[in-house]
C-alpha cells in the first residue's frame, strides 16, 4: 500500500511516501497559482502516481484564501433584526491604547446581509414561523448582487434548524453554496456562532474546487482526506462541505508530526518549533498538544476545537524591511516560492532572512536540496548589502541583524504558548523543523534557557510525516445550556443523538464503528460565569463536575465548590487511529565520532560581534547512531541545514534524532543562576 502525506506551504510543498516499510521525502518549489500542479509534479517525480492508495493533505487553500480575502462573495441570511452582529462582534480591543486603530471590516458588507422574518425562543419553540417569502425575495437580491455563496444564521438554531434547514433548502435549490450554522457550528454565541459560519461560506466554494480538481489528476483509486485546525484528519467531502475546520491544516500536521518525535526520543514535554518559508508556529506539548476551542485567523473569529497554534509572519522567505522610523523589521511580507529570496536566482530583489543566511554560510550554496537547488551567493550578498549600506554596518553585520530580529519575532511566539500559558520554558524541549527551523533552533534555545534541542530525522519534511501519522478525528457538539442539577436527561438524549450521527458518518465513510474510540466531554462553569472549562465525561455527572473544580483551580487558583454548575455543551470526539509510523524510544548506542566531509567558512555572533570560523560540515546520512556531534558545526541533509553553534553538543539517538544539549544551559541549571 502506498501512502503519500503532501503538505501545501508557501515556498516548498513537501512529500512524505510511505511504499510498505520503506520512507521517502522529496520536495518541490510550490506553485500558489495552483497547487495541484506541484502535488502532481512531486507525485510523478517519486514515481507513485499510479500505484498511490492513500493520500493525506495539509492545505493554506482555506487560509490563504481568508488572510488574502479573496474567498468566495457571499451573503448572510439571518433573523431580521440580527444582521449587524457580524458588524458589532465584541467590545474588546486587539490594541487597547490605540485610539487610531480602524475596525477591520466584515467579510460580508452590509448591503449582502439579509433578513428574514423568523424567531425562536432559546428553548428552540418557535415564536415566529420562517416567513419563506422573505427566503424568495433574498434569493432575488442575492442574484443581482452576484453573490455565489450565502451563510445562514438564524437566531437559537442550535436548539431547533428546523428554520436554517427550509431556508437552506429554498437556497440550493436556487443554485447558491449554502453553509448553514445549526451545521457547521451548533452552539450558542451568536457572534461566533455568525463569524464561523460565515467563514466556511467564504472558503467552501474555493477548497471545494480545489479538492474536487485535486482528486481529478488522482488515479480514481485514490483516497483523499484533508487535515483539520484540530489535529486530526477528515475525509474530503466533509473538507469540502465544512472547510473551515481546516483553516489552520497545515500547521496542525507540524505538531502531530513533533509529538511522534518527540515521543521517539523520550521527551514528553516540548514545543514545536515549525520554521518554514513564509511563518513559523509554535505550540506547547505537554504528551498531547494543548488544544483551545476558539481563535482568530486574520482579523475573524473562529469558534472550532483547534490545537493551540501561535503563527508569525517570519520565515525563510521573510522580507527584511525598515519601517518610517527606519527601524528594521522582518517580515511579515515573505518572497513566497516566486520569485522567492534572491539566493533562489529566480529574480528576487528583496533581502531575505535566507540571504542573510547564506551570506553567514549557514545555508551552503551546492549543498541546498542535497545539491539539486544551488543558491545563487552574489546575489544574497547583493541584496543584503542594501541594509548593510543604510545601517553603516558590514554585510556580515547586517545579516546577523536580519537574524536577531527574525529571531526576536520567533522568541516571542514561543513566549506566547509557554510564559503567557503560566507555563516555564526551561522546563521543556524543543522541537526544531521546518526547512528553516534548525538553523535557528538552538540559538532561540539559548535566548529562552531551552536546555535540550531535538532534530528530527527529515525535519524540512515533518510536516508531511504528521499527515501520516495523524488519526481520523471528527469533534461534534451540542448546547444544553441547564444546571447540573436538571442535565441528566437532556444530556443522555444529547449525548446519544451525537453517537447515532457519529456512528451513521462512520459507516458512509466505509469504517467499523468498533473501530473508533469515542472520547465525550462537558463544558462546564459557574452560575454566572461567560465562559467555560471543558472536561472528560464518562458518564459520571458528578465525577466530572469535581474534575471541573480541580481544573479550575489549577487554572486560576481557586474552586467554588458550593457554586452552581452550569452544564453549557455537550462534546463528543471521535478517533480512528492512524497506522503507527513512528519508532518507539530507543536506547543509543556506544558514542562515536564521525569525520566530517569537508570544513566550511561561517559567521557566529561573539559580544555582539561576527566572528568568522572554520567549522566541520557533516552529512546527515552518515550520522548513524551514537554519533557525537561537537559545536560549532553544520549537518547538511537534502531537506534541511543543522547549526550548532558553540556551546552546544549532541549525539544521534536509538531513533536518528539528533538530541543537542546547551553546556551554558545545563550549567545554569545545575547552579541555580
Amino acid at each position: 500500500m502506498v501512502v503519500v502525506g503532501v503538505d501545501t506551504g508557501g515556498t516548498f510543498t513537501d512529500f512524505v511516501v510511505l511504499d510498505g516499510e520503506r520512507i521517502v521525502v522529496h520536495k518541490e518549489l510550490s506553485t500558489p497559482d495552483d497547487p495541484t500542479r506541484a502535488i502532481l509534479r512531486g507525485l510523478e517525480a517519486l514515481g507513485v502516481h499510479d500505484r498511490l492508495e492513500l493520500l493525506v493533505h495539509g492545505s493554506t487553500v482555506a487560509t490563504n484564501a481568508v488572510l488574502e480575502r479573496r474567498g468566495a462573495r457571499t451573503g448572510l441570511l439571518t433573523t431580521a433584526g440580527f444582521r449587524d452582529v457580524l458588524e458589532i462582534g465584541r467590545q474588546n480591543r486587539p490594541r487597547l491604547y490605540d485610539l487610531r486603530q480602524v475596525k477591520p471590516s466584515p467579510l460580508v458588507p452590509r448591503e449582502w446581509r439579509l433578513e428574514v422574518r423568523e424567531r425562536l425562543d432559546e428553548c428552540g419553540r418557535v415564536l415566529v414561523p420562517l416567513n419563506e417569502e422573505d427566503v424568495r425575495q433574498a434569493i432575488g437580491e442575492f442574484r443581482a448582487a452576484g453573490i455565489e455563496s450565502v451563510a445562514v444564521c438564524f437566531l437559537f438554531a442550535f436548539a431547533n434548524p428546523t428554520h436554517e434547514r427550509r431556508a437552506a433548502e429554498l437556497l440550493r435549490e436556487a443554485g447558491f453554496w449554502v453553509s448553514t450554522s445549526h451545521e457547521v457550528l451548533p452552539e450558542y454565541r451568536e457572534y461566533e456562532r455568525t463569524s464561523t459560519t460565515v467563514l466556511n461560506a467564504y472558503v467552501g466554494p474555493l477548497m471545494g474546487r480545489y479538492l474536487e480538481r485535486l482528486a481529478s489528476v488522482l488515479p480514481p483509486q485514490v483516497v483523499l482526506r484533508v487535515m483539520q485546525s484540530n489535529g486530526g484528519v477528515l475525509n474530503s467531502r466533509t473538507a469540502a462541505r465544512e472547510a473551515v475546520r481546516t483553516l489552520l491544516s497545515g500547521p496542525a500536521a507540524g505538531v502531530v508530526g513533533a509529538r511522534a518525535v518527540a515521543w521517539s526520543a523520550g521527551f514528553d514535554r516540548v514545543i514545536s518549533f515549525d520554521m518554514g518559508g513564509t511563518s513559523t508556529d509554535v505550540c506547547l506539548i505537554d504528551r498531547a498538544p494543548r488544544e483551545r476551542s476558539e481563535g482568530t485567523i486574520g482579523d475573524f473569529p473562529v469558534r472550532m476545537p483547534m490545537l493551540d497554534i501561535h503563527t508569525v509572519g517570519a520565515g525563510g522567505g521573510s522580507i527584511a524591511w525598515f519601517d518610517g522610523g527606519g527601524v528594521l523589521r522582518v517580515g511579515p511580507q515573505s518572497a513566497g516560492a516566486n520569485p522567492g529570496p534572491a539566493a533562489y536566482g529566480r529574480g528576487g530583489e528583496e533581502p531575505t532572512v535566507t540571504d542573510a543566511a547564506v551570506v553567514l554560510g549557514w545555508l551552503i550554496p551546492d549543498a541546498f536540496l542535497g545539491g539539486a537547488m544551488e543558491l545563487d551567493g552574489d546575489a544574497a550578498r547583493r541584496v543584503v548589502r542594501r541594509i548593510a549600506d543604510v545601517l553603516g554596518k558590514s554585510e556580515e553585520e547586517a545579516a546577523l541583524g536580519i537574524m536577531e530580529v527574525a529571531e526576536a519575532n520567533m522568541e516571542g511566539a514561543i513566549r506566547v504558548v509557554s510564559v503567557a500559558r503560566g507555563e516555564d520554558p526551561r522546563e521543556y524541549a524543543l522541537v526544531a523543523f521546518g526547512g528553516a527551523g534548525p538553523m535557528v533552533g538552538c540559538r532561540l534555545a539559548s535566548k529562552l534557557h531551552i536546555p535540550s534541542v531535538i532534530i528530527p530525522p527529515t525535519p524540512g519534511t515533518l510536516s508531511a510525516l504528521g499527515l501520516l501519522t495523524a488519526d481520523l478525528l471528527r469533534d461534534y457538539l451540542r448546547t444544553l445550556m441547564v444546571t447540573a442539577e436538571s442535565a441528566d436527561t437532556p444530556l443522555t438524549s444529547a449525548l446519544a443523538d451525537l453517537t447515532t450521527q457519529a456512528v451513521r458518518e462512520l459507516s458512509q465513510d466505509g469504517i467499523s464503528p468498533s473501530d473508533a474510540t469515542l472520547q465525550p466531554a462537558l463544558d462546564l462553569r459557574y452560575r454566572g460565569q461567560s465562559y467555560e472549562l471543558t472536561v472528560p465525561f464518562g458518564g459520571d455527572l458528578r465525577a466530572a463536575i469535581r474534575d471541573f473544580h480541580k481544573l479550575h483551580e489549577r487554572l486560576y487558583g481557586y474552586a467554588q465548590v458550593t457554586e452552581p454548575v452550569t452544564v453549557v455543551n455537550v462534546r463528543l470526539r471521535v478517533i480512528v487511529p492512524a497506522r503507527r509510523i513512528s519508532s518507539e524510544p530507543a536506547a543509543t548506542p556506544q558514542p562515536w565520532e564521525p569525520t566530517p566531509i569537508d570544513e566550511r567558512s561561517v559567521i557566529f555572533e561573539l559580544h555582539c560581534n561576527p566572528v568568522r570560523t572554520r567549522v566541520p560540515r557533516f552529512e546527515r546520512e552518515q550520522l548513524g547512531p551514537g554519533a557525537i556531534l561537537v559545536g560549532p558545526a553544520l549537518v547538511t541533509q537534502y531537506d534541511s541545514t543543522v547549526v550548532i553553534p558553540p556551546g552546544w553538543r549532541g549525539v544521534v539517538d536509538g531513533n536518528e534524532n539528533i538530541v543537542l544539549r546547551s553546556r551554558e544551559v545545563e550549567t545554569r541549571r545545575h547552579t541555580g543562576a
